[in-house]
């Protein structure tokens, strides 16, 4: 019998102004399960709080679907933060 998984790996990528906010392109958070986005948010705030200003005006795309912050996230999935953009 497998042991359930409690921690979820989450690729987070940042563009345009998230990007400049946390000085990287992506990193991976480890946290415990279940999370939802808003829990992945916070935790990238948590490490990089310039980024606080530009997630609360973002879209979060989960493997390429616009979500909420109350989406469920889980092991394995990729988050993007996208800041709005002039034109968009």
């Amino acid at each position: 019998m497998t042991a359930p998984q409690t921690q979820a790996a989450v690729t987070v990528r940042y563009w345009a102004a998230a990007r400049a906010a946390t000085g990287v392109d992506e990193q991976t958070l480890e946290l415990a399960v279940p999370t939802t986005v808003g829990v992945v948010v916070d935790a990238a705030v948590a490490a990089h709080p310039a980024l606080a200003r530009v997630a609360r005006v973002a879209t979060f795309l989960l493997d390429g679907r616009s979500v909420g912050r109350d989406a469920p996230v889980a092991h394995g999935v990729s988050l993007e933060v996208l800041p709005p953009f002039a034109g968009g």
